[in-house]
């Protein structure tokens, strides 16, 4: 019985399936790539030193006679200075290529005029492909013309050079600068990807701020409709209460009754808030929030405060009602303010609460007979009232809604009218 042949490729990386000599090639360089990144005055200096120290060898050697026409009328010390004249710029070949270029044009002019065709000639080519790495098409095309211009004069003085020096300085040429757009273009391409990468990281991070600010917002929308409503409701509890305990001592145990009814609503309330912030915690809370089911419940602890409500509905809920982020909407909005009422309304107050279903939209009105002095006095608790009434026009809004405040205009009282449409508006 065969066993099976394994699949040797399997659990491989990218990296195993390369070549060891393509590794050990890309590996030295990168450790070149560094070495330039981090000193490249050095560099510059080396590539210069070792073209110069080839060319000084190819003048002493006579390397260059092989290469040289048969009626050469160049000197020696010539040759040599043409030599060091095409390596030695080399220098400044990154800082500043078109002048490398334009020094070496009429070298290039005199070393094929004399015949001499010094080998190092051949180095305009590295200046050019610097050019053409980051300068526009015209200037490629000036200096690539002021490459050709020399050796095509050359070759109308010397006849016999056309079908050597010139064909392989112009293949020369079209190589260099073929090999230069490609690698701009890789360049250019890789630069836009990293461009891309960090803009993406720019907007997660963006989006992640302002995500966290929609949270923080929303955690102290919700912690302000949870405390502030129930520590009214027992704060007036608890006036009641004292006021009960020296006339009706039955009445001010119910008021206790109903203070530590509220207050543990109020912690169960806040620990369910707390809760799905500990995404972690195996044990954290995921109880729905208010709906519109637990609305009686919240009036009847108004009124245990001390504040009449009554409960009005007109119309009935259809098949589109409102999804539980509406609900909970409207259950904070007219949390919100039956709680104003309780704290800032003067005199004999009490409050109506409408709900009206349409075809497309939720209509729910909170009244009250009280003045509006206490809510529009300067005392420390207007900014708290303008901030709760702030975060119900931002909850209705988050649904496309509209809430309107103020005090009514037929009789002393304060209203807020809130209209929620039932599907979304903007799809």
């Amino acid at each position: 019985m065969s066993t099976p042949p394994r699949d040797l490729d399997r659990g491989r990386g990218p990296e195993d399936t390369v070549p060891p000599l393509t590794r050990i090639i890309r590996a030295a360089l990168d450790r070149l790539r560094a070495f330039d990144r981090l000193r490249p005055r050095v560099w510059d200096t080396a590539v210069t030193g070792f073209w110069t120290v080839a060319a000084v060898l190819d003048y002493t050697s006579g390397g260059w006679r092989h290469t040289a026409h048969e009626d050469v009328t160049a000197p020696e010390f010539l040759v040599l200075l043409m030599s060091l004249g095409f390596s030695l710029p080399l220098l400044w070949r990154r800082a500043h290529p078109l002048a490398v270029v334009l020094l070496m044009t009429p070298i290039s002019l005199l070393n094929v005029w004399t015949g001499a065709v010094v080998q190092a000639s051949l180095l305009q080519l590295i200046p050019v492909f610097q050019i053409v790495l980051r300068f526009s098409f015209r200037t490629v095309a000036a200096a690539a013309l002021l490459f050709v211009a020399p050796v095509l004069s050359g070759g109308f003085r010397i006849p016999s050079s056309w079908g050597q020096e010139v064909v392989s300085y112009v293949w020369g040429l079209v190589f260099v600068v073929l090999l230069g757009i490609a690698v701009r273009t890789r360049r250019e391409y890789t630069e836009a990807l990293v461009e891309r990468a960090h803009r993406l990281e720019r907007e997660r991070d963006q989006q992640a701020r302002l995500a966290a600010a929609a949270e923080r917002t929303r955690i102290a929308r919700e912690m302000h409709d949870i405390i502030g409503h129930n520590l009214s409701v027992i704060t007036g509890l608890a006036d009641g209460g004292a006021y009960a305990a020296r006339k009706n001592p039955e009445r001010a145990g119910q008021a206790l009754d109903a203070i530590g009814t509220t207050s543990r609503q109020a912690l169960s309330e806040l620990r369910r808030l707390l809760g799905v912030l500990r995404d972690d915690h195996p044990d954290a809370e995921r109880t729905p929030q208010p709906t519109l089911d637990e609305l009686t419940p919240l009036i009847e602890r108004v009124r245990r405060a001390g504040l009449p409500v009554d409960l009005e509905l007109h119309g009935e809920p259809t098949a589109r009602s409102l999804t539980p982020g509406r609900q909970l909407t409207v259950y904070r909005v007219i949390q919100e303010a039956l709680t104003n009422t309780l704290k800032h309304a003067t005199g004999p107050t009490s409050a109506t609460v409408t709900l009206t279903y349409a075809r497309t939209h939720l209509d729910a009105r909170i009244t009250d007979t009280g003045t509006a002095a206490g809510r529009a006095a300067d005392t420390e608790e207007a900014p708290l009232a303008a901030q709760g009434i702030m975060g119900m026009r931002e909850r209705a809004a988050l649904y496309d809604g509209t809430l309107e405040a103020g005090p009514l205009p037929e009789h002393p009282g304060w209203r807020v009218q809130l209209r929620l449409p039932l599907e979304d508006t903007h799809q």
